[in-house]
């Protein structure tokens, strides 16, 4: 055979690592230039049904919805950098070969990658405590897609608030300025310690919906058993959320949002999560099923017995704040 026959396939060879060094090269400077981002992965969906305690309450707790997820970091390009034992962080080639047809549709769509590097840059700002404008947000959006602006923030603002708890509001007074505001007050505007953090609210939240879902009170075991499906775990820290559970047995409960205590008569001990005085201070068990419900992309009559208890619960709030003695027939 002549040589230049032989040495054939291994010129091949040569030029396909030169080829993928170059791309690792690109990849890596790319990477370098976005700086630090969110994640490319984030909670999976959810389809677990938890039976709540009395056999007649029975719901559905929400999926994350993957839309929703998949629009905060498609578009940064980045993944999760640690990995541990049994939780073996995949590189994004490996999960788009995998990716379902949903997923890859929602890769292709511009909007969803545009309104990804909208949430990526409205986390920064949040993390960074800097005031959000308008004209900044435009200049994250690509100018062939100005014209769809409305439709990206508010996927962007969707996103936000069903993964982290927060509403991304405009500013009182301040025109074309936004503020992202905690749904409930968490310390730091939801961030529960200082520093440079995510918002908590939306893992609170969560928490308040299973532990309504499940009658009121719901198990420790209960609720790790649905974090896990979140890839939440009690002492593996969480990229979004720090430590769980220290933020869920010891900074909610010390907050006043949440009730840690032990089974009464369990052998060996095992504990149980109640709403806080907190908690029902500053929402309530309608405003968590929204909450809910919009995760699911719902509404919150779709979970019919918890639909009734909380407008039962409503209407039980509204009496209690008119005065006695007034006349409700001219409050009609």
């Amino acid at each position: 055979m002549p040589r230049h026959e032989k040495n054939k396939p291994h010129i091949r060879e040569k030029n396909h690592q030169a080829q993928g060094a170059a791309r690792g090269l690109r990849s890596a400077k790319e990477k370098a230039a976005k700086g630090k981002a969110l994640p490319s992965s984030l909670p999976a969906p959810l389809e677990t049904t938890l039976q709540s305690k009395p056999a007649t309450r029975s719901c559905s707790i929400p999926r994350w919805p993957h839309r929703a997820l998949s629009a905060i970091t498609k578009s940064a390009g980045v993944s999760r950098t640690r990995s541990s034992k049994g939780d073996k962080y995949k590189m994004e080639n490996e999960k788009s070969s995998k990716a379902s047809p949903s997923e890859v549709q929602s890769q292709r769509d511009p909007l969803t990658e545009m309104s990804g590097m909208l949430v990526r840059f409205l986390m920064q700002m949040y993390k960074m405590k800097k005031p959000i404008r308008k004209a900044d947000m435009l200049k994250i959006v690509h100018k062939k897609y100005k014209n769809h602006f409305s439709e990206i923030l508010r996927r962007a603002a969707f996103s936000i608030e069903v993964v982290f708890g927060v509403d991304l509001k405009e500013v009182e007074g301040k025109k074309h300025f936004y503020d992202l505001v905690s749904k409930m007050n968490l310390p730091n505007n939801g961030r529960v310690s200082h520093g440079r953090v995510f918002p908590k609210t939306g893992l609170l939240m969560i928490i308040l919906g299973v532990i309504f879902m499940k009658g009121n009170c719901a198990t420790e075991q209960k609720i790790w058993e649905f974090l896990n499906k979140m890839r939440v775990y009690a002492g593996k820290r969480h990229y979004i959320f720090g430590e769980p559970k220290k933020l869920i047995t010891q900074d909610f409960v010390k907050l006043k949002y949440l009730e840690y205590r032990q089974v009464r008569d369990s052998d060996p001990p095992c504990y149980e999560f109640l709403w806080g005085p907190r908690a029902y201070a500053e929402t309530s068990k309608m405003k968590v099923l929204q909450f809910l419900a919009k995760i699911n992309q719902t509404t919150p009559s779709a979970f019919t017995s918890c639909y009734e208890e909380a407008l039962q619960d409503e209407k039980e709030g509204a009496q209690a704040t008119i005065p006695v003695g007034a006349d409700t027939n001219a409050m009609q």
